[in-house]
């Protein structure tokens, strides 16, 4: 994480190793924070099986259940652990070849303010995309438009990923011109304009680092294919050779508007997301040293379903109140509500959350209401975010009237979006009184 690697098979390798380090991590830590008090037994959490990659396909689901023997669990984790140490050996070699790779940072840094302040577990992606854009085609026959997808739910990252790609020097010093098109752009009173608009403005850019250009396209959804064979056209009439254009979309169907393999992103997994999350909750402090807080996180982290928004609040919160009855009021209410909502409505919170859909949230201070979320959006560096947190309202006292803006948590790396909702509180509806019971008409005799 700390160095520029441009092999791409090296990534690969490196990639593969991390994510069996997550899963030996998430072993380790589930094995560690077994209930140690019998009262905490009743409450535990029974893990998940953990599928390691083609290596590790013969291990079974690793469970630690009550029923489960210490010599069964010690019996798996030794299996993990040889998987482990033979991904170790064999990665010898591939230490010695990145040591001949730059560090992207000179400072020490502890871990909690890296994760912070970098893309956390793209450095792969990142890598693919930069080389599609670098990559010069042969110069015989008629040179293509190149178009890269980049496909993924609501909020997994492909826009922080184009960020990130855009302020690399490499990318900066190939392209003369980064321009950014968004889902206004294509709006029909704009469509019979927008050749012309943007023609003058290639042509300006055609003097400097010969005049290659870099069109970002940004889609919620997916994009008419009138429209798109219509800005394609324009774009390959218009702009210099080596241009190059990414389009980002939740909707696979953009897909087919590419010349190369989409890059399709996913959430992270549940071993990669608890890393992410106890490492930005404990902060400098080792979790080894509170061996109940780090099993409260993990529980925490679970419920989450590894929603990115979940952790930057949750995190955040849990280290400001480093208290371990704090920690199991929050991992409480979290439970039971979710255990309710799920019981009502058949849906997690937090997948609703992931797909940008409207739902409703308890208020751990104030059980008789909840917050009703009916939009998430983000804003830019230049744009005024909510001075409103949205910890201070699910999990404190904060009351607002009305519908009101919160701030769920203001990102410290490109493109340094404030991620914001549009929430009010409602008083908890009830089920109704329960019928008075019938008086008895029997007389004492």
């Amino acid at each position: 994480m700390r160095r520029h690697i441009t092999n791409h098979a090296m990534l690969q390798q490196l990639n593969m190793l991390r994510d069996t380090i997550h899963r030996g991590n998430y072993m380790l830590d589930t094995f560690r924070c077994q209930p140690i008090e019998e009262e905490d037994a009743k409450d535990k959490i029974v893990s998940h099986p953990l599928p390691l990659y083609s290596k590790a396909n013969c291990v079974r689901g690793f469970f630690l259940s009550s029923g489960t023997s210490s010599t069964q669990i010690l019996k798996e984790m030794q299996e993990v652990l040889d998987i482990v140490s033979s991904m170790i050996h064999d990665a010898n070699e591939l230490v010695r070849f990145l040591a001949s790779y730059p560090p992207m940072y000179r400072q020490p840094y502890s871990m909690h303010l890296l994760l912070g302040n970098c893309m956390f577990a793209r450095q792969m992606e990142a890598q693919l995309v930069i080389n599609f854009l670098l990559h010069t085609q042969p110069h015989h026959g008629a040179e293509e438009l190149e178009v890269l997808p980049i496909v993924g739910p609501f909020r997994v990252g492909k826009s922080t990923l184009v960020a990130h790609v855009c302020n690399d020097a490499r990318v900066r010093d190939y392209f003369s011109e980064i321009v950014f098109w968004s889902d206004h752009d294509f709006r029909d009173e704009k469509l019979t304009t927008l050749s012309e608009e943007y023609a003058e403005e290639y042509q300006n850019c055609a003097s400097n680092k010969d005049g290659r250009i870099l069109v970002i396209v940004e889609l919620a959804k997916d994009l008419d294919e009138g429209v798109w064979k219509m800005l394609y056209s324009a774009s390959k009439r218009c702009m210099p050779s080596g241009s190059k254009i990414i389009v980002t979309s939740q909707s696979d169907k953009v897909v087919k508007y590419g010349t190369t393999g989409a890059l399709t992103l996913k959430f992270l997994s549940q071993e990669a997301y608890w890393y992410f999350f106890k490492t930005l909750t404990f902060g400098s402090v080792d979790p080894k040293t509170h061996p109940r807080l780090t099993q409260l996180a993990m529980e925490i982290s679970r419920m989450h379903n590894c929603n990115l928004n979940g952790a930057y609040v949750a995190s955040y919160l849990l280290r400001n109140n480093f208290d371990i009855q704090f920690w199991r009021k929050v991992q409480t209410f979290l439970k039971e509500y979710i255990q309710k909502h799920v019981s009502k409505f058949g849906e997690h919170i937090f997948d609703l959350m992931n797909q940008n859909r409207p739902l409703q949230l308890g208020r751990m201070a104030t059980p008789s209401e909840v917050i009703m979320i009916s939009r998430q959006y983000h804003r830019s560096s230049q744009e005024e975010a909510p001075e409103i947190r949205f910890q201070d309202v699910m999990y404190g006292s904060v009351r607002p009237h009305g519908k009101f803006e919160v701030l769920v948590w203001r990102s410290q790396i490109p493109p340094y979006y404030s991620y914001a909702i549009t929430c009010e509180i409602q008083e908890l509806k009830t089920t109704g009184t329960k019928r008075k019971k019938a008086c008895c008409s029997t007389s004492l005799v």
